[in-house]
C-alpha cells in the first residue's frame, strides 16, 4: 500500500465586509468535498482558510456602524464561521488575515523581496479627499463621464456607455465618501517588480498547474508583458504597516494570499505533528492546492507564485479554478429573490440538498454553474430520496421484522456486487480530478441498478409466500449492503446522510476501502428516515425571503430588446440618436466554442471570450456556417451590454455582429488583425 499523501488545501478568503451567499458557497462546498474524499482515502489532507479582513471598505463600514474595524471583522467572522459550519464545510482552521502570524509573514516576505531587489518606489498622483484626509481608490470617486456626459459614474468606467478612463478624466469629480471635491496629490508608492518573474511564470503557467483555459487566459497578459504591481496604500488604511515605512500600508491583495500561510502556521501551533516548512518550504514534497473563482486568477496565478518564488517558498502544486453561479439561467438578482444568502437558504432547506446539486453539476473546468430551482427540487428528490435512501427504506423493515435486524450471510447477486466493486476506481478517479458530476452520474447509475434488481426480486411479494422467507432475507441483506456501498461513494458530498447511515448500519465511520467488503451476520440498528423530499413551497419561501424592494428599478419588467443573440430582422427600420449609439458596448470577442443547438433550425451556440469573462450567445447564423467548429479560434465583434435574453435553449448574453442578405450569405464581422479579446471598439 502506498504512503498517505500530505496535502494542504485552501479556498479563496471571503471578504469580511458582507454575508456569504450561494455563489460563494459553490467554492467552499467544492473544496470541502474534495478534502473529505482525500481524508476518506486515508490521506493527510489539511484544509485552511481565513477571512480577508483588510482594506478601505472595511475601515469605512466600521466607521459608519460606529464600531472599530476589529469589532466589525470579529462580528463578520462569527457569521461566516456559522454559515460554513452549517453547510458542513469542515475547515481544519478558519483564521483571519488580521492576525499576528500574517503580520509577521507579510513583513518577512516583503523584506525578502525588497532585499533581493524586487521592490521599486516611485511617486504617483492620486485624488485626495480633503475632508476625510485620505487618498481615494477609483471606486470611491464619482463624477460625470468624460465620454457621454452621464453623471454619477465611478472613477474607472461608465456604466452607461462602457467607456474606461482614469479618475482624473472625470468631470466634476466628487468623493463618494464625503461628497467633497477631491484634489490631486503626489505620494510615494511601493511596487512589486513582477516583470522580474516573467520567464518563470511563462514556464510555470504551462507546467500543468492550471486548467488549459486558465493558462491560455494568462498567456494574454504574459505575451503583452507584465507590469509592476502597486502593493502600497497610504494612511488611513486598515491593514499592516510596511516595515520601515511609517504611514504606508500593504495593499490588501499583498497580505491576503499570505493569509493561507498564516492560517496554516496558526494551526501548526495547535497541532505539533504539523511542520510549517514541510508544507511551505522550498524543498517541500507535500501537495498544495488552491481553489478559487475565475475572477481572481491574476492574483493567484501571477502575483502569488512570483511572490513565493522571490521570497524563497514553494509554489502551488495546482490552482483549481471554477466559474460563476447563475440561478435559473441568469445572474443572481435581489429583485427576483435569487440573490440568496447562505443563512437564508439554511433557514428553509437542508444543506445537503445544495451540496448534492452542486456536485451533480460541477465538472473540472471553469464553466459557470446554473442553479435551476425546479431542476434542483426534481434532482434531489429523484436521486437522493427516490433512489439512494429508497433502497434502505425498502429493505430495513423486512430485516427487522423477519430476522430481528440481523443481516444474513451470503451474496444474492454476485454479478451486481462485482459491478459496484468495479465502478469504485472510476468514481475515485472522478473525485480526484474534481469531476464531481461524473462521480455522481456513475454512483446514481449504480443506484438505478440496485433498485431495478430489488424491484425485479420484489421481496414484498415473496414475503407473502410460504417458504420464501430465507430468500427475502438474502435479497434485503444484499440491498442494505448495496446501500452501504452507495453511502461510501457519496460520503464526501453528504456527510450528514453518511453519519446517519453509519448509525443505522451500526458501523464505525466508513472509509473508502470499506467498499471492498460486505456486512455479514451483522446487527443493524433501528431504521429512521434518512432524508425527506424537498417541498417546492420551501423553495418559494426562500426566494420570497431573498427579495428586496428596488424602488427605482424597472429592469425586471422591461422586455428584452429584439434580436438579442440573433440577427436583427430589419436593422434600418428606425433611427436612433447618437446617445443611444454611444451607449452600445461593442467588444472584440474570441470564439472559444461554436456548436449547433439541438432542436433549433437557425441557431448556433457561441462561447465567447471578451477579456474579463466568458459569454454564452445564441446567433441565427447556422445557415451560413454549417460546420460551426470552423469558427472556433476566430475573432468577431459583439454587443456586450445587451440585456440577457432567456430563450428555450438557455440564456443569450449578448449579440454578435454580422451582415448579409441571409441564408448562406451571412458574414460575421471581424476586427483588424492585432485586436485582442475584450478590447472595446470605439
Amino acid at each position: 500500500m502506498s504512503e498517505p499523501r500530505k496535502i494542504l488545501v485552501t479556498s479563496a478568503l471571503p471578504y469580511a465586509n458582507g454575508s456569504i451567499h450561494l455563489g460563494h458557497m459553490l467554492e467552499y462546498i467544492q473544496t470541502d468535498m474534495w478534502v473529505r474524499f482525500q481524508k476518506q482515502r486515508g490521506n493527510q489532507c489539511i484544509y485552511v482558510c481565513a477571512d480577508d479582513a483588510h482594506g478601505s471598505a472595511i475601515m469605512l463600514r466600521a466607521e459608519k456602524e460606529g464600531i472599530t474595524p476589529e469589532q466589525l471583522i470579529a462580528n463578520v467572522q462569527a457569521e461566516h464561521s456559522g454559515d460554513f459550519a452549517d453547510f458542513l464545510v469542515d475547515f481544519d482552521n478558519f483564521h483571519s488575515t488580521h492576525a499576528e502570524e500574517n503580520r509577521e509573514l507579510s513583513s518577512q516576505i516583503y523584506l525578502k523581496l525588497r532585499d533581493a531587489g524586487h521592490i521599486a518606489t516611485r511617486s504617483i498622483t492620486q485624488y485626495f479627499d480633503p475632508e476625510k484626509k485620505m487618498f481615494l481608490a477609483d471606486r470611491f470617486i464619482k463624477g460625470t463621464c468624460p465620454k457621454c456626459g452621464t453623471e454619477d459614474q465611478y472613477g474607472d468606467n461608465c456604466e452607461k456607455c462602457g467607456a474606461t478612463y482614469a479618475p482624473t478624466d472625470l468631470k466634476d469629480p466628487k468623493s463618494a465618501i464625503s461628497g467633497a471635491t477631491p484634489v490631486l496629490r503626489d505620494s510615494q508608492h511601493f511596487f512589486f517588480k513582477l516583470p522580474d518573474f516573467q520567464d518563470m511564470l511563462q514556464a510555470w503557467t504551462r507546467s500543468g498547474t492550471l486548467q488549459e483555459a486558465v493558462a491560455n487566459k494568462l498567456a494574454e497578459w504574459l505575451d503583452a508583458g507584465l507590469q509592476q504591481w502597486d502593493i502600497s496604500r497610504d494612511a488611513p488604511y486598515f491593514g499592516f504597516e510596511i516595515p520601515d515605512e511609517p504611514g504606508k500600508y500593504f495593499y490588501v491583495w499583498l497580505d491576503a494570499p499570505i493569509g493561507y500561510m498564516a492560517s496554516f502556521k496558526n494551526l501548526c501551533a495547535r497541532r505539533p505533528e504539523l511542520e510549517f516548512d514541510a508544507f511551505w518550504g522550498k524543498d517541500s514534497t507535500a501537495e498544495l492546492y488552491h481553489f478559487i473563482g475565475k475572477d481572481i486568477v491574476n492574483f493567484h496565478a501571477l502575483f502569488w507564485p512570483a511572490m513565493l518564488e522571490g521570497a524563497g517558498y514553494r509554489k502551488p502544486t495546482a490552482i483549481n479554478v471554477h466559474g460563476y453561479l447563475t440561478v435559473n439561467g441568469q445572474k443572481m438578482s435581489k429583485s427576483r429573490g435569487t440573490f440568496i444568502k447562505a443563512r437564508t437558504y439554511l433557514d428553509h432547506l437542508a444543506p445537503e440538498y445544495l451540496r448534492y446539486y452542486y456536485a451533480s453539476k460541477l465538472g473540472r473546468g471553469v464553466d459557470d454553474l446554473d442553479l435551476n430551482l425546479e431542476d434542483f427540487v426534481q434532482k434531489v428528490n429523484s436521486d437522493l430520496v427516490g433512489k439512494v435512501v429508497n433502497i434502505a427504506s425498502r429493505c430495513a423493515g423486512f430485516i427487522h421484522k423477519g430476522n430481528a435486524g440481523v443481516l444474513v450471510a451470503g451474496n444474492a447477486a454476485p454479478e451486481l456486487t462485482e459491478a459496484f466493486l468495479s465502478a469504485a476506481p472510476s468514481i475515485a478517479e472522478a473525485y480526484e480530478a474534481r469531476d464531481f458530476a461524473r462521480a455522481m452520474r456513475e454512483t446514481m447509475a449504480l443506484a438505478d441498478r440496485a433498485n431495478a434488481w430489488i424491484a425485479d426480486k420484489a421481496p414484498w411479494s415473496l414475503n407473502k409466500q410460504e417458504g420464501k422467507q430465507d430468500e427475502v432475507q438474502a435479497i434485503c441483506a444484499l440491498g442494505i449492503n448495496l446501500f452501504r456501498q452507495l453511502v461510501i461513494f457519496l460520503k464526501p458530498v453528504l456527510p450528514l446522510l453518511a453519519a446517519d447511515a453509519e448509525a443505522f448500519l451500526n458501523v464505525p465511520p466508513l472509509t473508502w476501502d470499506d467498499h471492498t467488503t460486505l456486512l455479514s451476520n451483522h446487527q443493524l440498528n433501528e431504521f429512521k428516515p434518512l432524508m425527506t423530499r424537498i417541498d417546492p413551497v420551501k423553495v418559494q419561501a426562500m426566494t420570497d425571503a431573498s427579495k428586496e424592494d428596488l424602488v427605482a428599478s424597472q429592469t425586471d419588467t422591461g422586455a428584452a430588446p429584439q434580436g438579442n443573440g440573433e440577427l436583427a430582422k430589419d436593422p434600418l427600420s428606425a433611427e436612433i440618436d447618437f446617445d443611444a449609439f454611444a451607449a452600445v458596448d461593442l467588444r472584440v470577442a474570441l470564439i472559444l466554442k461554436a456548436e449547433a443547438v439541438e432542436g433549433a433550425d437557425k441557431l448556433l451556440r457561441l462561447t465567447l471570450d471578451i477579456g474579463d469573462e466568458q459569454r454564452n450567445v445564441f446567433s441565427g447564423i447556422k445557415s451560413a456556417y454549417p460546420d460551426p467548429a470552423k469558427l472556433e479560434g476566430r475573432l468577431t465583434m459583439m454587443i456586450a451590454n445587451l440585456k440577457p435574453r432567456k430563450m428555450r435553449f438557455g440564456v443569450s448574453e449578448g449579440m454578435v455582429m454580422a451582415a448579409g442578405p441571409g441564408g448562406e450569405e451571412i458574414y460575421l464581422l471581424s476586427p483588424d488583425s492585432g485586436a485582442k479579446p475584450g478590447q472595446r471598439i470605439k
